[in-house]
Order: structure tokens, then C-alpha cells, then sequence
């Protein structure tokens, strides 16, 4: 098992870009099943979770010349259907929660899907009762079979029709939009997912040759087409990672300038990092953030504690909570962190706790954060990272800390940050992968 070693306490300055978005790179790769055409895919982020899916496809038959690290060519004209009905399908699909989305484009084109167990985060429960029952009322039939660990899908009568999400999920939408797009008919989806993931899947879908109307908005119209041709995309700068480095500049004292972050993409992700007093500069489609020693935690207007919470888009994302948790700790005032999402994703403050931030977990879903001003820096510890996220917190923690410490588990940040160590070594960090 490998394990960071960070020594912290390091002002850091440079200037980092963005990989390209995990979250969208799941959809996106998962649509080439929908085309036997060629489909250039740029800016992919060269992580665990997306290398495991790339493997996935090569394993099924799908043709993939990759001309450069970041940049793939797919061919799904000779897809081995049954091999996804397989055991070696199923043990590498488990260890990937993005593998269920390859059941929207196996249906629409292939008239049928196996779904495993999901794997991947243990953050809490994810469900996937949103992708069956938009798959159902478009007329997909599922049974699920308990010995093998399989939700078996028959596509044969796929018609367009109205669906009304229960939750407004990204992959849920997603899912149904590529099972959707090559159904007889229209279909309605009310209360979609609207993310920029999602739209830059509906864009590149429409350059293929669907006809989908609705973008941007909770309220997508599909009308069902015979086929669907090759294409180009190229995938936006990953908003998760932005975040981040917004919250790594502001934890180290650091001037940082983010590149290419993408910045007609990011919501309310900026607004945000300024609640929390982080200064930042915006030039062109970069993020300059200047050294600042202290940052003041903002008050609503009549004065009570800042809560920051998660929400669908436009609102805030979930994957940023744990950032904007540690990030709180060296504020001067108060915050409570709200993750509504998922029941175990504030868990890792207790590492937190150790090594002296002082934070109240009030719940499984509710942590007070009382920042400290600086006053009480952290203190390197041995620590495990539990999910992505949470990792990479804790990394930031760690990199603001007095002394040495040992994060293990890092198998989970390489699941979501593109050779993190390095990109952080040119900024100044003293990080180095270690075996323990």
C-alpha cells in the first residue's frame, strides 16, 4: 500500500491547471457505446476511476487509440455484448460506481444491460432505484439476480414518455438521456439533473445526431432517433479540483494561480471560498489568489453563523463540503457544514480532531466548525484517507500543518487527482509517495 509523506508548513506559489472532470469523463466515455463511429474524447483526466473504465470498454470490444495521454479515440463497431454478463465484468465493474452508467447507451443501441452491485466510495448509501425506475418507464424490464449480484435489463420495447425524477441525479439523468436518445418517441424528464457534466453530455449527444431540447434547464425533451454518429468533445476542467486548489492556497498562505479553471462553469463554487474570506482575483479564465495570512468567516446579514450546505445544481456541490470543512478551521469565526447527500462523508473529522481543529460533529450530516485564526495551527499526524474527497481534505490539512505526516489509503485520492504529488511538488509542497 502506498502512503504520502508530508512534511507541512510550506508557503507554496505557482501556478497549477485543472484536470479535466472526473464526473463527466464517467458519462461521456460510457456514450461512445451509443455510436459505431469514431468518437475523439480530449482532456480526460488520467485517474484510476476513469483508467478502469477506458479498460472496461477495451474489454468489451471497443477499438481505443490513445495518441496522447489526455486524448482517446473510441470505435464501438465490434461490442461483445456478452462479455458484460460476465465474471470478469462483473469484479472490475464492481470496484467502479461509474460502471453503471453504461447501461443507458447498452440499452438504447443493444437492447440490453447488466448492472452489478455498485462499487466505489464509502461515503455513504448511493442508490440506483432512480436509473431502474427512469429505465422501467421507459419500457426496460429488470430482474435482479441475487446469486450472481446482478441487475439483469431488457431494452427490446424502449418508448419515449414522461418521467418524473423522485431526485434530480446527475447519473440518474444521464443514464436515462442515453437510454432515451435511441427510444421510439419522445421523452420528457422533469426535474433533471442540470450540472455542466450533464449539459456537456446533451451537446455532445446532439452533435451525434439526437435531438434534445431543454439544456441547462430541469426540464429535458428527447426525441428518440434510429442512430447516432462520431464526434469530438473535449471535457471541462474538473470544478472539484478548482475548489480545491482555492482551498489549498488559502489553508498553506499560498499565492496560487489556478489556470483554465473554467470559470462560466463553476456556479457558485467562488461565491462560496468568499464566504469564507478567501480572496480571490479573476483574470481571463484564471484564478489568482494572493498570500493572505488571515481569512474571516462571513455572517448572514443579521449576524447568525454561516451554513453552508449541499444542494443540486445550481446550488452547491457536495464534493466540495469536505474542503470547505477543513479550509474553516484556520478562519478567524464560525461555520456549520451541512451534507444532506450522503450520511458517512463528514466522518473523517475525527483525523481533523487529532490533529487540532476544533470542530463539533453534531450528526451524521452536521459538523460546527470553529476556526481558530491561526492561532492553533494543525499538527501532523499518521491518518487514513477514507473516500476521494475526504483524501485530499485531509492532504490539505496536512500540507498546512506543523511537521510530518502520514496519509495512507492514497489509493482513494489517485481515484479522483491526476498525479496530485507531482502537480503539488511544482507549487513548492514537500510531498513524497512512500510504500507502508
Amino acid at each position: 500500500m502506498n502512503a504520502f509523506e508530508v512534511t507541512g508548513g510550506v508557503k507554496l506559489q505557482g501556478a497549477i491547471t485543472p484536470q479535466g472532470a472526473k464526473n463527466e469523463a464517467l458519462q461521456i466515455i460510457s456514450a461512445v457505446l451509443l455510436s459505431p463511429e469514431p468518437i475523439t474524447i480530449s482532456n480526460i483526466p488520467d485517474i484510476l476511476d476513469v483508467n478502469l473504465l477506458i479498460e472496461l470498454l477495451g474489454d468489451m470490444g471497443v477499438s481505443i487509440e490513445r495518441p496522447l495521454r489526455d486524448t482517446c479515440i473510441f470505435k464501438a463497431d465490434n461490442v461483445n455484448i456478452d462479455y458484460l454478463h460476465s465474471e470478469a465484468f462483473k469484479k472490475k465493474s464492481g470496484r467502479l460506481r461509474g460502471s453503471v452508467m453504461l447501461a443507458g447507451p447498452m440499452l438504447a443501441r443493444f437492447k440490453k444491460a447488466f448492472i452489478p452491485k455498485p462499487g466505489g466510495d464509502k461515503i455513504g448509501r448511493r442508490r440506483l432505484d432512480t436509473h431502474i425506475i427512469g429505465f422501467e418507464k421507459l419500457g426496460a424490464s429488470f430482474t435482479y439476480h441475487a446469486d450472481e449480484g446482478f441487475f439483469h435489463l431488457d431494452g427490446s420495447g424502449l418508448k419515449g414518455t414522461y418521467i418524473l425524477l423522485d431526485e434530480p441525479s446527475v447519473t440518474g439523468t444521464a443514464n436515462i438521456v442515453m437510454a432515451a436518445a435511441m427510444a421510439k418517441g419522445i421523452t420528457t424528464i422533469y426535474n433533471a439533473a442540470c450540472e455542466p457534466y450533464l449539459q456537456q453530455l446533451c451537446n455532445m449527444l446532439v452533435r451525434m445526431g439526437a435531438k434534445i431540447s431543454g439544456i441547462g434547464s430541469n426540464l429535458l425533451s428527447i426525441e428518440g432517433v434510429d442512430y447516432l454518429g462520431g464526434t469530438q468533445h473535449r471535457m471541462l476542467p474538473d470544478m472539484i479540483e478548482v475548489g480545491s486548489f482555492i482551498g489549498l492556497a488559502a489553508m498553506t498562505q499560498s499565492a496560487i494561480t489556478i489556470k483554465n479553471a473554467g470559470l462560466d462553469y463553476l456556479g457558485v463554487i467562488p461565491e462560496k471560498f468568499k464566504q469564507l474570506g478567501i480572496t480571490m482575483n479573476f483574470v481571463g479564465d484564471d484564478i489568482v489568489i494572493p498570500e493572505q495570512e488571515v481569512y474571516e468567516i462571513q455572517t448572514f446579514l443579521d449576524g447568525s453563523v454561516l451554513t453552508i450546505y449541499d444542494h443540486p445544481w445550481p446550488g452547491f456541490t457536495p464534493d466540495l463540503l469536505s474542503i470547505v470543512l477543513v479550509v474553516a478551521t484556520q478562519a478567524r469565526g464560525s461555520v456549520l457544514v451541512h451534507q444532506k447527500m450522503f450520511e458517512s462523508r463528514l466522518f473523517f473529522v475525527d483525523k481533523l480532531i487529532d490533529m487540532g481543529a476544533q470542530i463539533i460533529l453534531c450528526d451524521p450530516h452536521r459538523a460546527a466548525v470553529i476556526g481558530l485564526g491561526r492561532e492553533q495551527p494543525l499538527r501532523g499526524i499518521t491518518m487514513s484517507s477514507p473516500d476521494i474527497r475526504a483524501g485530499v481534505s485531509l492532504l490539505i490539512a496536512a500540507l498546512s500543518a506543523e511537521g510530518k505526516s502520514i496519509i495512507q489509503n492514497i489509493e482513494q485520492i489517485d481515484r479522483g487527482y491526476q498525479y496530485i504529488d507531482e502537480r503539488l511538488k511544482n507549487l513548492g509542497a514537500q510531498i513524497k509517495r512512500i510504500q507502508n
